[in-house]
């Protein structure tokens, strides 16, 4: 009787909190903040903006500031101060460190912490670092989904990202009409972290075309067989791939290292071997050496 009581009371604590949810994300979502408008948060407060919704944001970087203040989006002083006058608020930082800090640090989100408040990490991160915030949200009244973003930057300027959402479903469909004005595909993956699962494995079969075809048509250059007209050719056969296509390689790939040490850590954590996210991870750096491009540093 006593282990039956327990269980009672627990299922009926989870239907109260989830109907606290639901009652939550009965309200419309008009207002929506985005922290960091850089290359992928700019477009996307944009979209929001054009489409209607009341949009606020905030950057450390002066330039952008000026850039959304250019563009008619109102510019706050701090992650807190957009999230107190927003419904749901969209961070887009580069690093794990980052979105820690725009959530949980001084004049964070979450000192404007009120019930119903959605937080939508778009970064790609660790799903490790979607646990660790969301334990530290826990009694705040914030809704916390994972969102990162697909793609690329020719995407966020056209609207046609991708997103993969994990979380509440609720809140998920509450946040809907706002995904849809920057992303064209957008789908719900799971429980919280299943977004930052899936854009992880996402990337590491990115990465993995992008070499193939690196290290393929540079063979094929070699052997004297022109890589344009053979990569034309490749498009249409059974090495066809997204990278072949957009060739995202001739873009700097700023966080080329970044995303393989995410997949790489996981591999370590869950003491599971991916011998071809090191390999990846090596020929994107001599890609990137040769080329001269940097790589991003969160310090």
């Amino acid at each position: 009787m006593r282990t039956r009581a327990i269980d009672s009371h627990g299922r009926r604590g989870k239907m109260r909190r989830n109907q606290g949810v639901k009652r939550a994300m009965d309200i419309s979502i008009r207002r929506v903040g985005i922290v960091g408008l850089g290359k992928m948060g700019f477009p996307m407060a944009r979209h929001l903006r054009k489409a209607g919704f009341e949009v606020s944001g905030c950057d450390v970087n002066a330039a952008a500031r000026t850039q959304a203040e250019g563009s008619g989006i109102k510019v706050a002083a701090s992650p807190q101060a957009v999230a107190a006058e927003s419904d749901f608020v969209i961070v887009v930082v580069g690093f794990d460190a980052e979105a820690e800090a725009v959530v949980l640090g001084q004049g964070g989100i979450a000192a404007s912490a009120r019930p119903g408040l959605i937080v939508g990490i778009a970064s790609t991160v660790a799903p490790r670092t979607m646990t660790k915030i969301a334990g530290k949200l826990q009694g705040t009244g914030i809704v916390l989904l994972d969102m990162p973003i697909t793609r690329g930057e020719p995407a966020a300027e056209a609207g046609k990202m991708l997103t993969m959402v994990g979380g509440d479903v609720a809140a998920f469909e509450a946040c809907k009409p706002a995904l849809q004005t920057f992303a064209s595909s957008i789908y719900h993956v799971g429980d919280l972290g299943a977004g930052q699962v899936g854009k992880m494995v996402n990337n590491l079969i990115l990465w993995a075309c992008i070499s193939a075809n690196y290290e393929g048509l540079r063979l094929a250059e070699k052997l004297g067989v022109d890589p344009e007209r053979l990569r034309t050719a490749l498009i249409d056969s059974s090495a066809g791939n997204w990278a072949l296509q957009t060739r995202p390689e001739e873009q700097p790939m700023p966080w080329a290292e970044k995303d393989m040490r995410i997949v790489l850590g996981e591999a370590d954590r869950l003491r599971i071997s991916l011998p071809l996210c090191g390999v990846v991870t090596e020929v994107v750096k001599s890609v990137k050496f040769e080329r001269g491009w940097p790589t991003p540093s969160a310090g």
